[in-house]
């Protein structure tokens, strides 16, 4: 009979290191995945696997891993259809959910979103940034951005970037003019993977 296994999603990046520490207190140590996208655990029955948390909801929904922790905003961004466990309580570096604003440059004439209609927003999170103004009947241009999305700013009429503190915003010397979204770090599973009792009692 094989071995049951739970194939756990860990995400790569800027969670990873209190992903880790959150197992570390639930007594599970996990190899450091800036080293190894395949790190071992020590429990036989989980299969860690480390990915950006930008994909892990595609992953758990089409059933390529059983569960998963990620964003509540990458999980609305790509309309992932999975189970959502629950809300843990950590971040980046800190306990505090995140959230995606709406900045301009300090030196921008723009106080309010309706300001920006016509103009081009530049952000990573390009599906929720689209909904957040075609709900305010606002037309803009959203472009996707590759990442240094602070540095556009400037080159576009406004950016959606994530920011838990506003430290990063303010060094850009820009300022906010509206939350898009907060997000908080979530456990998600697959649906099917959810109704087996191993995985789900695992993963509980």
């Amino acid at each position: 009979m094989a071995k049951e296994i739970l194939k756990l999603g860990i995400p790569a990046g800027s969670l990873y290191k209190a992903t880790i520490e959150l197992f570390d207190k639930a007594g599970f140590h996990i190899q450091d995945c800036e080293r190894s996208y395949l790190p071992c655990i020590d429990d036989e029955q989980i299969k860690p696997v480390c990915l950006r948390a930008q994909e892990m909801g595609k992953y758990v929904g089409d059933g390529v891993l059983d569960a998963g922790i990620t964003g509540f905003d990458w999980i609305v961004e790509n309309g992932c259809d999975v189970k959502d466990v629950c809300e843990l309580a950590y971040s980046k570096t800190s306990n505090n959910p995140t959230r995606w604003v709406l900045a301009v440059p300090d030196e921008s004439k723009v106080t309010r979103p309706e300001d920006l209609a016509g103009g081009v927003i530049a952000t990573e999170l390009v599906t929720v940034t689209k909904k957040y103004f075609a709900d305010k009947n606002i037309k803009v241009t959203v472009e996707f951005s590759w990442g240094a999305t602070e540095v556009k700013a400037r080159l576009v009429d406004a950016i959606v970037e994530l920011t838990e503190t506003g430290s990063s915003l303010r060094a850009n010397n820009l300022r906010e003019v509206d939350t898009v979204i907060t997000s908080t770090t979530r456990l998600i599973a697959n649906k099917k993977a959810w109704q087996d009792k191993f995985k789900r009692e695992k993963i509980e």
